[in-house]
C-alpha cells in the first residue's frame, strides 16, 4: 500500500479506463475520472467524476482546476480516452482524420499541458499514456490510429526527457490485446471502397463494416489480457520509484509484437550498407 495519490484518469467509463479507476479507488487513491458523456461509475467518497471533452483544451484546463479544487493536488494523470479507426489510407475522410487526431494525440497533450504547472510545483507527479503496440509497427487499415499513437509516443518521449529534472515520470504503456470494447463500440469506421474489400476479407473475415459489435455462439469469445489485470500492472509500475521504464508492455502478446516489429525495421534499415553492423 502506497500513500495515498490524487489520479486523473480519461476515458474512465469502460474498458481499461474503469478497471484503473476502480484499482485505483481499491489501492486508497482518490480519483477524478473523467467520460465525454453518462457514466455508470459506482458512488464512491473518494471518486469525483467529470464531463470532459478532451478535444476541447480549454475544458481539459477546466477539468484540471476542478480536480485541484477538490483534492489539492494532481499526482497522476492517466490520458486513457480515445478510439480506434477503421479505414484504409485512401477511404478516410478529412472528419475521419481530425476527429481521431484530435482525441487520441492532441487530448492527451492538452492534458498534460494542463497539469505540469502542478506538478513542477510539488516537485513529482507522473503521466501515463496509454499507447498500443500498434506504436511500434503498424497494420494496414489501422494507418490514422497508428498514426495517432505514433505521434503521442514522439512527443511523451521527448517531454519525458523534458520534465525528469523537475522530479515528474512519464511512462507510454504499449498494451497488447485486451479484452475491452475497443474493436466495438471504441472502433469507428471510415466509407469504405470497394477496391479494398479483398484486403479486409484477408484481415478481417469479411469485407463488411462495421462488422457485428458481438461474437456469433460459435466464435471464440474474445482472447487478451483482462482489464483488470492490465490495470494491477500500472498501479504496480506507477507505484515503484525504481521501475524507471519509459515504455511498459502490457499483455503476455505484447513483447513478442514489439519485437516483431522492431526487427523487421532493423532489417530493412540494414540493407543500406552503410547502416551499422
Amino acid at each position: 500500500m502506497t500513500s495515498s495519490q490524487t489520479w486523473l484518469i480519461t476515458g474512465a467509463n469502460r474498458g481499461l479506463g474503469r478497471a484503473l479507476t476502480i484499482a485505483a479507488l481499491d489501492a486508497g487513491h482518490d480519483v477524478v475520472a473523467t467520460a465525454r458523456g453518462q457514466h455508470s461509475l459506482p458512488a464512491h467518497e473518494h471518486l469525483l467524476v467529470l464531463s470532459l471533452d478532451v478535444r476541447d483544451r480549454a475544458d481539459a484546463f477546466a477539468a484540471v482546476d476542478r480536480a485541484t479544487t477538490r483534492f489539492g493536488a494532481i499526482d497522476v494523470l492517466v490520458n486513457n480516452a480515445g478510439y480506434g479507426l477503421i479505414g484504409a489510407a485512401e477511404e478516410v475522410s478529412e472528419e475521419d482524420a481530425r476527429g481521431i487526431l484530435d482525441t487520441d494525440l492532441l487530448g492527451p497533450l492538452w492534458l498534460s499541458q494542463a497539469v505540469l504547472p502542478g506538478m513542477r510545483e510539488q516537485g513529482s507527479g507522473h503521466i501515463v499514456q496509454i499507447s498500443t503496440v500498434g506504436a511500434v509497427g503498424t497494420m494496414p487499415t489501422l494507418g490514422l490510429y497508428n498514426a495517432a499513437k505514433w505521434g503521442l509516443e514522439g512527443f511523451s518521449e521527448a517531454m519525458a526527457a523534458e520534465v525528469a529534472s523537475f522530479g515528474v515520470r512519464v511512462t507510454i504503456v504499449e498494451p497488447g490485446e485486451l479484452r475491452t470494447d475497443w474493436a466495438g463500440g471504441s472502433m469507428q469506421f471510415s466509407e469504405p471502397l470497394a477496391t479494398y474489400d479483398e484486403l479486409r476479407t484477408r484481415l478481417f473475415g469479411t469485407p463488411q463494416v462495421p462488422w457485428p459489435s458481438a461474437p456469433a455462439a460459435d466464435e471464440p469469445q474474445p482472447s487478451g489480457t483482462s482489464p483488470a489485470d492490465a490495470a494491477a500492472e500500472i498501479i504496480a509500475h506507477v507505484a515503484d520509484p525504481d521501475d524507471t521504464r519509459v515504455r511498459l508492455l502490457i499483455g503476455d502478446d505484447a513483447p513478442p509484437q514489439v519485437h516483431a516489429a522492431l526487427s523487421a525495421r532493423l532489417d530493412e534499415y540494414r540493407r543500406d550498407p552503410r547502416f551499422p553492423r
